[in-house]
């Protein structure tokens, strides 16, 4: 008798039903429309002169802070309560915050032809927003009487930092101080993004590999996770201090303690199944990242050169970050709306094609290339790939799950 009723729910009632379902929608259409306004910056239909802030400036914001916090805190609303067996996040909680950070995001497109006061203004709704939905899921750790809070706990401080990241910027709409902004670009980084990715690769990866491989042991080591994030806090404070050129000194351990984690996962075996395939391959950029940036700083020590540009920021935020949020939204939203664990044929290919998105990328910053035309190239995959990855997914934060169940 329950299903019927639950089926008859208008899309809109479905949409607030659970946290994930409205804030992966968000996610998802500002993955999309963050690079679609960087393309169209790019290739000359925006031009840079009509922005009240240098393009690449927003575009640095929208690639941190604009659509990775959606689909951060679908995810961990969904996840960290069952992480430390605590109350599920009320309706009441997560919809007012959505609707601030929904509010704040979507009007800092129009703002942007308006000045920097009303992007302040947005970028305020946005931080609004940021800090109720932190703040619920914080008050639901701390209440819960589990005894491991190790990863809740760390993705919660990390995303109250990056929320501190986040007000940087604001600081820098409002004041111009250069400081500002450089604060918030590697806050956004190595405080924020970087320890949860890390924090959420550790808690999940392990947990889904046993759940599919057959005589898996789940191993999550502690201490790589705290030597990681150690070494992450370490190359921030040197980057804020202004020395790149020793980087490498922190780099190369965490280069390794990240391969160690994708050897100690057995990488190998999760190309039996797709979807965890997808996490794995995803978390591999990790080790390749740290090793870039690594090369780079030595390349710095030794001849004082930036040859590799910005190849390892971008092997990082889109190699790591991006596909890594792709594989989970999809293990995700799959397991929240029904239909089988299973990335098929088309899911998979896009994920793969996705790749090229980081490999042009990372390619426009190496002297073998032709820049403009690598990062064009990157653009028009990562619209590809999201765009199509949308058509098929988004339609089930809509729609009731399939199995009948809620959720």
């Amino acid at each position: 008798m329950s299903f019927p009723v639950r089926a008859m729910q208008k899309p809109i009632e479905l949409l607030g039903s659970a946290p994930h379902r409205a804030y992966f929608l968000a996610g998802a259409i500002q993955a999309v429309l963050t690079i679609l306004w960087w393309l169209c910056s790019l290739i000359g239909i925006f031009p840079a002169a009509q922005w009240v802030v240098a393009s690449v400036w927003v575009h640095a914001f929208l690639m941190m802070y604009g659509f990775f916090p959606f689909l951060i805190f679908g995810f961990l609303m969904t996840a960290a309560p069952n992480w430390v067996k605590g109350k599920k996040v009320d309706r009441t909680r997560y919809l007012p915050a959505f609707l601030f950070m929904a509010a704040g995001i979507f009007m800092f497109y129009p703002s942007l032809l308006i000045g920097r006061i009303a992007l302040a203004i947005c970028v305020s709704l946005y931080l609004a927003g940021w800090l109720m939905s932190g703040l619920a899921l914080l008050n639901i750790v701390i209440a819960s009487d589990a005894k491991d809070k190790i990863h809740a706990y760390t993705v919660i401080i990390n995303l109250l930092v990056g929320w501190l990241g986040c007000v940087s910027y604001l600081c820098w709409l409002l004041t111009g101080d250069a400081i500002w902004l450089h604060g918030s670009l590697t806050t956004g980084i190595w405080f924020f993004l970087l320890p949860i990715f890390l924090s959420v690769s550790h808690r999940m990866i392990p947990f889904f590999s046993a759940a599919v491989l057959q005589n898996y042991e789940p191993r999550r080591p502690n201490a790589p996770l705290f030597a990681l994030l150690a070494g992450m806090a370490a190359h921030a404070i040197l980057e804020l201090a202004g020395y790149p050129s020793y980087l490498w000194i922190v780099d190369i351990p965490m280069a390794i303690a990240a391969f160690q984690l994708s050897w100690l996962w057995e990488i190998g075996r999760s190309l039996e199944v797709r979807l965890l395939a997808m996490l794995h391959i995803a978390f591999s950029w990790l080790g390749i990242a740290l090793t870039l940036y690594a090369l780079q700083s030595l390349i710095l020590f030794i001849s004082h050169d930036a040859l590799l540009g910005r190849a390892p920021l971008h092997a990082l935020t889109i190699g790591y970050f991006s596909s890594m949020a792709i594989a989970m939204v999809t293990r995700v939203t799959l397991g929240h709306s029904g239909p089988p664990l299973v990335a098929d044929k088309t899911a998979w290919l896009l994920f793969l094609g996705f790749q090229f998105s980081a490999i042009f990328r990372i390619m426009g910053d190496l002297p073998i290339a032709a820049a403009s035309d690598c990062y064009i190239a990157a653009a028009i995959v990562w619209l590809i790939c999201f765009a199509a990855w949308g058509i098929r997914h988004v339609p089930m934060y809509w729609k009731p799950r399939v199995d009948g169940r809620k959720g």
